[in-house]
């Protein structure tokens, strides 16, 4: 594998099983949304959200933000509601909270502003192209009647169809006609006569969000419409939510060397690459940091930093803003296209050290995934270095690190738009933190660690938001030593995933040490996955490669409203008589709603449980198939009672190991999460 590659998603035919050719359709049911909901006017008062929760429900977990969240279901609107859905390929299951508004030309959806504000982000979807590539519509914005602007929306970064590593063209036919296919359940190439599928075929990655200054400070209750105007090109959009915030005036650094003196446009008409180079020379040579004023400086390639301290004036202010440049042939690294991005120096290098990169936006160019491209806003090696206050979209990856590398700090970040990870530390990456990072809409793991080749080792991933991963996981471990995951908050997986992932897969090296999941609260999770037909957990334990068999700890974790289960324990079916998860320890944890059990356990193993405090379960507390020998003796998955287990889930007859085995129990949706009493 070529460094920074993202890993493919392929899954063998040998564990896959079928699904219902309904997701095929519901996939087509996507283009044209419909509503689930009467329209009507909705309230005028502010429903302020976290993740579309009741903000009391996750006090103290998630990242602190500076705006306030409100879902457009619960706004004044003339349009229709459509959701709730959590089925892939549709426009709903990928909304935050399940649910959006949907407007035709002259409808409007309208938000009261909670606190002053003067500034604005819109979640949002139009229509593809007929061909694929995106249009563009306007909407518009109004505060009280008055300070009308007009934004211009774009499918240009939304609408990807198909098989991974997916494509833009809406009319193509199967990209991978030898890989084995749920809706058919065959090998379409080996299967006459060869299935064919309806035109889009998995429609996915509708959403994108704008930004918008809005010039002066509006008061708290205000009202903010966003209206379709009359003649726009898109026949509906799709408004899911609205951020708002009081943004700082710019900031000024003083001492700065600023890139203005040497040539840097402000403008976004000249090349400024070059220039914020020379800048970066100075300034070493000086001991002094660079200042990006405000404006909009194009940046069309990467810009090598090390031992710089690089401020901008906010990432409301600044922006280095790239086009994705084809490149003539090849790179060594096998990237095809370059485009904007700062990078550490390769690790085979040495690597960067002391790189200081805090307070601007970058917004890359990227419409499509190829691996192998190197176009992430942040890469290469940054060992003892900070990454703070940036706002990146639009790019492959926020931020990619290629080690070995250690100590770095990501914090206070906002990572959204991206076609794969929003943050990876791959292969070598020690004693760093990734702290109150807000992410959403990411296609493919919000936040990962991967053990490639070279264990990550006493990294800690505390109190960031993860909404709307559109393929795999929130927040996935694969493997290495000593990690803790604390106080995080995560949204809305879609599809091949779920909220909190340990994978012994992907080639990482083995779990050691310690592996904690301390005060994290997942909302929507335990998803369907598609090829095995089977509900995940909210916390999804995956035996591949190997056996999980490190100091496994669960301590204060809430799982609400998960789609199937709270936590699932998996081998793959394959290697079940080989690999197992020997010891997890659950304590203190609140399952509150799980459309099938609080725990399925499809492994070898063994699991504690105290003060594990569950209601509103659809089916048995404890889904135990073991490993599918089904001996006489029991479960080859052990569970022990430590007592303090609340809510009857963990029934004497369910201890040690009794056989419990349904293999697809039917859901039972829960009720909306709710205060713990």
């Amino acid at each position: 594998m070529i460094p920074s590659r993202v890993r493919p998603r392929v899954r063998a035919a040998a564990r896959a099983t079928a699904v219902a050719c309904a997701l095929l359709c519901a996939g087509q049911a996507a283009l044209t949304p419909t509503a689930t909901a009467a329209p009507g006017p909705g309230p005028a008062r502010p429903v302020v959200t976290r993740a579309a929760l009741d903000t009391a429900l996750v006090a103290g977990r998630g990242a602190d933000v500076a705006f306030d969240e409100q879902e457009a279901e619960n706004a004044r609107t003339t349009g229709s509601v459509i959701g709730p859905d959590r089925t892939p390929y549709t426009l709903p299951s990928e909304a935050s909270g399940r649910k959006a508004v949907r407007l035709v030309p002259g409808q409007y959806v309208e938000f009261t502003l909670p606190r002053a504000a003067n500034a604005l982000t819109v979640r949002y979807s139009i229509p593809d192209a007929a061909a694929g590539g995106g249009i563009t519509a306007p909407l518009d914005v109004s505060v009280d009647g008055r300070d009308r602007r007009t934004m211009t929306l774009t499918s240009q970064y939304s609408w990807l169809y198909n098989q991974y590593p997916f494509t833009n063209d809406p009319r193509a036919d199967v990209l991978h006609r030898d890989w084995w296919l749920a809706e058919c359940s065959c090998v379409p190439a080996a299967t006459t006569p060869a299935p064919e599928f309806p035109k889009p075929f998995r429609p996915t990655h509708f959403y994108d969000e704008q930004r918008l200054l809005l010039g002066r400070t509006h008061h708290a209750g205000e009202k903010v419409r966003l209206t379709v105007p009359a003649g726009s090109p898109a026949a509906w959009t799709v408004i899911d939510l609205l951020d708002t915030e009081l943004v700082a005036p710019p900031h000024v650094e003083h001492g700065g060397i600023d890139v203005r003196l040497l040539g840097a446009d402000p403008t976004g008409r000249r090349d400024a690459a070059p220039a914020i180079e020379r800048a970066i020379a100075l300034a070493r040579r000086l001991d002094r940091p660079v200042y990006l004023p405000p404006g909009t400086f194009r940046v069309d390639r990467h810009i090598t930093v090390d031992d710089i301290t690089i401020v901008g004036a906010g990432n409301w202010h600044t922006v280095l803003k790239g086009r994705q440049v084809t490149l003539a042939e090849p790179a060594p690294d096998g990237s095809r296209h370059t485009g904007v991005g700062l990078y550490g120096k390769p690790a085979a290098e040495g690597g960067s050290r002391n790189v200081h990169l805090r307070g601007f936006a970058v917004e890359g160019d990227v419409r499509e995934r190829i691996d192998t491209d190197q176009v992430n806003a942040i890469g290469g090696a940054m060992s003892d270095s900070t990454i703070d206050g940036l706002h990146l979209r639009h790019t492959k990856v926020g931020l990619w690190f290629d080690g070995p590398m250690r100590n770095v700090k990501v914090t206070n970040n906002i990572i959204t738009d991206q076609i794969a990870d929003a943050l990876n530390f791959h292969t070598g990456v020690t004693d760093s933190l990734v702290r109150n990072n807000f992410v959403r809409n990411t296609g493919d793991d919000g936040i990962a660690l991967w053990s490639e080749k070279t264990a990550d080792a006493r990294n800690t991933i505390a109190r960031n938001t993860v909404q709307s991963p559109t393929l795999a996981n929130g927040i996935a471990v694969y493997g290495g030593t000593d990690t803790t995951v604390t106080g995080n908050l995560v949204a809305d997986p879609v599809r091949e995933g779920s909220g909190l992932h340990a994978g012994a897969r992907f080639g990482a090296e083995p779990f050691t040490g310690t592996l904690r999941f301390t005060d994290n609260t997942t909302v929507r999770a335990g998803t369907l996955d598609l090829n095995w037909r089977i509900g995940l957990g909210a916390l999804w334990l995956y035996a591949l490669d190997g056996s999980i068999d490190a100091d496994v700890r669960v301590t204060g974790d809430h799982y609400l409203d998960s789609t199937h289960n709270a936590i699932m324990l998996v081998s793959e079916y394959g290697v079940k008589d080989r690999y197992g998860i020997p010891s997890v320890h659950f304590k203190d944890i609140r399952v509150d709603g799980a459309g099938n059990s609080v725990v399925s356990a499809r492994t070898a193993g063994s699991a504690t449980f105290e003060n594990v405090d569950a209601r509103n379960v659809g089916a048995v507390g404890a889904n135990n198939c073991g490993s599918f020998n089904f001996p006489a003796s029991g479960s080859e998955f052990t569970l022990t009672d430590r007592g303090g287990n609340d809510g009857g889930w963990l029934a004497p007859w369910l201890l040690p190991n009794t056989i419990t085995c349904d293999d697809r129990p039917p859901v039972v949706t829960p009720p909306a999460p709710a205060p713990w009493s």
